[in-house]
C-alpha cells in the first residue's frame, strides 16, 4: 500500500509540475508573442471623411486640413507659417491675394483654377474655401508659388508634405518583413506591414522609445514604431528641391544715398527748396512731405509741385515724395485692411509719381496698430509691384528694431521694397517719462546692428536727427520738452552761461541749467555727435543716410556729412 501511495504522489507531483510549466510557457507566450491585430489608420488618427491629416515633414501636425471635391486644402495660417507667408486674405472683401514681383494675383471665394494635369482641366478646383472663421487654400494652388512638395493618400485622407529644404534627415531600408505598430512594444496593434527594401525615415529624436524600437515615418505618412533590428543601417540624406522662386529685383543706386526730409505744410513752402539746398553739401535726394492719407477709402491730399521737381532735378537731386498716415480722422487700419481702399491708395500714389516725374516714393506710416501689421506689409508688397513696373524707387520708413515693433516686418520690407529707412532718433521723445538724448550713439549702434540682422546693408538708409530737445524737469515732478534746431540748442546753453561737456556715454555734448521753471537739460546735436553716428554708419557700409529735417541743421555740419557719404 505504501508503494502505491508513493507512486500516486509522484504522478501527482509530475502532473502539477507540468501544469506549472505549461502556465509559465503560456505566460511567456502571452508576454512576448506579437499582437497580430491591425488597427485601422482612420481610427488610430481619428480622421473624419472630410478631414485631412497633415504629416509635416516628419511629424503629424495638430492642424487638420479638409478634403473636399477631390481636392486637399490646408488652412491659411499653416500655409503662411510653413510654406509661403506671402499669401494674404482680405476678410472684408473675401479675396485671397498673392503678390509676385510683377503681378498681384487675386482669387475671390468661389473662383476656380485648373490642374496642370490636362486630364483634370475640365473640372478645375476652387482655390479658396471659407468655413466659419477658417480660410483654406487648395494645395495645388499653394504649390504654384511655393517651394513645397506633397503626396496624397487615402484611408484616411492625408498629405505627406516636404518643405524643409536643405536639411538632412535619417533614412533606413527594411531588412525583412516588419510591422509598424502604434506603440514601442510587440503587444501594440499593427498599423502597416513593410516589405524588404521599403524605405522609412527614422524620427526617434529626443523622444523616449523602448529599447530595441525606432520611431519611423513611412513613405505614405504612417508614423509608428518598429523593431530596430529589422532595419538596415541608416544614413542621412539632404532634402533638395529644384524649385525656382521668382526673384524680386530692386531699384538701388550705385552711390551712397544722402537724403533730407523737407517738411512742406503748404504750397508756399515749396518755394524755399533752392534756398535750403544751397546751404547743403552732398545731398542726393530730397523727400518733401507732400502726401497724407485723408480718407478710409484711400484718397490722399497733395502739395506736389512740378516746379519743385524741376528745380531739384536741375540741381542733380532726386525727389522721393513722402506719404504719411498722420491724419487723426483716418483709421489707417481700415484703409489697409480693405483691398479696394488699399489699391486706391496705391494707385493714387503711383499716379502722382508719374504725373510729377518723381524718382521715388517714401512711405512714412507710423501709426499702424499691431493687428494691422499684415495688412501694412501687403500694402508695401502691392505698392512695390506698381513702383517696380514704373521704375519708381520705393523706400519705407521704419522704427528702430524692437520687440514691440516686429510686426513692421523689416525683413519682408527689404525683400519687396528698394530701401528700408530706419528712423534713428526719438530715443527720447515728447511723451517720454524721463529726459534723455534724442539719438545717443549706443542707440544708433544698436539700430544699425539689429537692422543688419534683418536687412541687407546696401538697402538700409539710416535716419539721423538735425534736432534735439530741451527738457524741463519741474519742481512738482512733471516733465516737458520742446524740439529745437542744432543752433537753438547751443543758444539755450550760451544764454544761460553754460559750457556743455562731452559725454562719452551718449556721444554728445551735454548741458544743464536751472530757472524758475525747474531744471533744464539738453543733449546737443552738432558736428562731433553727427560724425560719431556717421562713423558707425560708414563702417557698416549702409546704403546711405536721411536727415530730419532740412533747415534745422548747422551749415557747418554739411562738411562732416560730405566726407562720410562721399
Amino acid at each position: 500500500m505504501k508503494g502505491t501511495s508513493k507512486k500516486k504522489w509522484q504522478l501527482f507531483a509530475a502532473a502539477f509540475a507540468l501544469v506549472i510549466l505549461i502556465g509559465v510557457i503560456a505566460v511567456m507566450l502571452i508576454k512576448f508573442y506579437p499582437n497580430n491585430t491591425v488597427e485601422p489608420l482612420d481610427q488610430y488618427y481619428d480622421v473624419s471623411d472630410s478631414e485631412l491629416l497633415l504629416i509635416m515633414q516628419n511629424q503629424v501636425a495638430e492642424q487638420r486640413g479638409i478634403y473636399l471635391d477631390g481636392e486637399p486644402y490646408v488652412d491659411l495660417d499653416t500655409v503662411k507659417e510653413y510654406f509661403n507667408k506671402r499669401f494674404y486674405f482680405d476678410k472684408n472683401e473675401n479675396l485671397l491675394i498673392y503678390s509676385t514681383p510683377t503681378t498681384v494675383m487675386k482669387a475671390q471665394v468661389g473662383d476656380k483654377a485648373y490642374y496642370e494635369n490636362k486630364s483634370k482641366v475640365e473640372t478645375g478646383y476652387q482655390i479658396v474655401k471659407v468655413q466659419g472663421e477658417k480660410v483654406y487654400v487648395a494645395m495645388d494652388y499653394v504649390k504654384q508659388f511655393s517651394n513645397v512638395e506633397y503626396a496624397y493618400y487615402e484611408n484616411p485622407n492625408r498629405l505627406v508634405i516636404e518643405y524643409q529644404w536643405g536639411e538632412s534627415f535619417l533614412y533606413a531600408t527594411v531588412k525583412k518583413k516588419a510591422a509598424v505598430r502604434t506603440k514601442d512594444t510587440v503587444k501594440a496593434p499593427i498599423l502597416k506591414e513593410l516589405k524588404p527594401d521599403d524605405k522609412v525615415m527614422i524620427i526617434t529624436g529626443n523622444e523616449t522609445v523602448e529599447k530595441g524600437f525606432s520611431k519611423v515615418l513611412t513613405k505614405d505618412g504612417v508614423v509608428g514604431y518598429m523593431k530596430t533590428r529589422k532595419l538596415n543601417e541608416g544614413a542621412y540624406e539632404k532634402l533638395e528641391s529644384d524649385f525656382k522662386e521668382e526673384a524680386y529685383s530692386h531699384i538701388t543706386k550705385d552711390y551712397t544715398i544722402c537724403m533730407v526730409w523737407h517738411q512742406v505744410t503748404n504750397m508756399a513752402a515749396n518755394e524755399g527748396l533752392l534756398n535750403l539746398l544751397s546751404k547743403t553739401k552732398g545731398v542726393t535726394t530730397v523727400s518733401p512731405t507732400w502726401y497724407e492719407v485723408t480718407s478710409e477709402k484711400g484718397s490722399i491730399s497733395s502739395l506736389a509741385s512740378e516746379t519743385y521737381v524741376k528745380r531739384a532735378h536741375d540741381q542733380g537731386v532726386e525727389v522721393w515724395a513722402l506719404c504719411s498716415d498722420f491724419n487723426k480722422d483716418v483709421e489707417i487700419e481700415k484703409v489697409l485692411g480693405t483691398t479696394s481702399s488699399r489699391e486706391k491708395l496705391e494707385n493714387n500714389l503711383v499716379a502722382q509719381a508719374i504725373q510729377y516725374d518723381l524718382d521715388g516714393l517714401n512711405i512714412d506710416f507710423e501709426t499702424i496698430p499691431a493687428e494691422a501689421g499684415e495688412d501694412y506689409i501687403q500694402f508695401i508688397r502691392e505698392l512695390s509691384v506698381k513702383c517696380r513696373n514704373n521704375g519708381i524707387v520705393l523706400s519705407v520708413d521704419s522704427y528702430v528694431p524692437t520687440a514691440y515693433s516686429e510686426y513692421y516686418d523689416r525683413e519682408e520690407q527689404a525683400a519687396v521694397a528698394d530701401y528700408v529707412v530706419i528712423m534713428g532718433y526719438d530715443e527720447h521723445y515728447a511723451g517720454s517719462k524721463e529726459a534723455g538724448s534724442v539719438s545717443s550713439l549706443s542707440f544708433v549702434e544698436d539700430a544699425v546692428k539689429n537692422t543688419l540682422a534683418q536687412v541687407p546693408a546696401d538697402q538700409i538708409i539710416m535716419g539721423i536727427p538735425f534736432y534735439t530737445r530741451l527738457w524741463t524737469e519741474k519742481k512738482d515732478g512733471s516733465l516737458s520738452s520742446s524740439a529745437c534746431s542744432m543752433s537753438q540748442g547751443e543758444a539755450y546753453l550760451s544764454a544761460n552761461g553754460v559750457s556743455p561737456k562731452w559725454d562719452d556715454a551718449t556721444g554728445q555734448y551735454y548741458g544743464e541749467y536751472k530757472t524758475d521753471n525747474g531744471l533744464n537739460r539738453i543733449w546737443l546735436e552738432e558736428e562731433k555727435s553727427i560724425k560719431k553716428k556717421l562713423d558707425v554708419i560708414s563702417k557698416s557700409k549702409l546704403g546711405g543716410i536721411s536727415c530730419w529735417k532740412l533747415g534745422l541743421e548747422k551749415e557747418s555740419v554739411w562738411d562732416v556729412i560730405l566726407k562720410a557719404v562721399n
